[in-house]
């Protein structure tokens, strides 16, 4: 990283992204070793899965139509029936080895390229094999964030509804109660995106801090503070692009729309490159965030003992402590 720490707190959306791309591209055979060995793989299933949902649910959506055209209590619908349940129960497990290789993936491939990131910020020599071997256990830290991350989702969401079940009982569709409905809808997408984004930098400070979970959490609420608007258009901005590209994978792919001469498979690889290069960005990006972040709040990390807990001591990883970073005030 060229830039020193107490200069990044002025870094905007597009001083980010370039400080993002001059680490990617000076480091880009050890990212590229990260891509095809986590990224990719990961990219795959994800793209895969919507491809192999819609066969799926293609086959469920028929058998059902079918089952509703033919009379009860006879072998066909009795078979149709059967075959459903079948079908549903696939469904089902096709999705929950989904999510689970999906997670897998994604807290491997945090883990490795914030430590990868960090290492670069310190200047520390870095290789693939070191950072494949820090990564299964910075994962286990990812995970319980993770987890403390899912129940707080859990609970807005399980809150959410109770407000929407009460607004109908109450209010529905008479006079203003569209306009009630309308705000509702606003605060529940402005708290979705908040949590989002806080558990996107609490998965950085999990990396490179002796913080995990609940705590983590806590950390990266503090720390966002005077970068939500940064962060939240950073949010936007990989959202967007995410979704064209799964929109055009689907387009192209699924329901194979053609533009031009190229197959179904060449539209496959292309989705998959950019899936890949995009979601290697939004990584770094986070990082590069986290460090924004405390720069915004003259927390200056010290740079040898930041090194000093990036390195595997006897098998052990040890995340940076609280001690390691000075708060320090900026008087003008």
């Amino acid at each position: 990283m060229e830039r020193e720490q107490e200069e990044m707190q002025f870094l905007g959306l597009f001083g980010v992204y370039r400080e993002s791309y001059k680490i990617i591209f000076a480091w880009r055979k050890m990212f590229s070793k990260i891509t095809l060995s986590l990224i990719l793989p990961l990219s795959f299933i994800f793209l895969i899965h919507i491809e192999v949902s819609n066969i799926l649910f293609g086959k469920i959506l028929r058998n059902t139509q079918q089952m509703m055209e033919t009379p009860q209590d006879t072998p066909q619908y009795n078979n149709l029936t059967n075959m459903l349940s079948s079908e549903w129960a696939i469904f089902f497990l096709f999705k929950l080895l989904y999510f689970t290789f999906l997670l897998i993936f994604s807290l491997l491939s945090t883990s490795a390229v914030v430590y990868t990131v960090a290492s670069i910020y310190t200047s520390r020599e870095v290789t693939f094999s070191k950072v494949i071997a820090v990564v299964p256990k910075v994962w286990k830290r990812l995970m319980l964030t993770f987890l403390c991350t899912f129940l707080a989702f859990f609970a807005y969401n399980v809150i959410a509804v109770l407000v929407f079940v009460i607004w109908a009982l109450t209010t529905g569709a008479r006079t203003g109660g569209v306009v009630i409905l309308l705000l509702l809808l606003i605060l529940y997408f402005a708290g979705f995106v908040y949590l989002t984004v806080v558990w996107q930098l609490a998965s950085v400070v999990t990396v490179l801090e002796d913080s995990s979970g609940v705590h983590a959490m806590a950390k990266s609420n503090e720390l966002i503070k005077g970068k939500m608007g940064l962060s939240i258009l950073i949010f936007f901005k990989l959202v967007i692009s995410f979704g064209l590209i799964q929109f055009m994978f689907k387009k192209m792919v699924v329901h194979g729309w053609r533009l031009g001469s190229l197959d179904r498979t060449l539209y496959g690889v292309l989705c998959l490159v950019l899936f890949s290069h995009l979601y290697l960005f939004q990584l770094v990006i986070q990082t590069v965030l986290y460090f924004v972040c405390k720069s915004y709040h003259h927390q200056n990390i010290d740079k040898s003992a930041l090194s000093d807990h990036l390195e595997v001591y006897h098998g052990e990883y040890e995340p940076l402590k609280s001690k390691d970073v000075q708060m320090e005030e900026c008087h003008v």
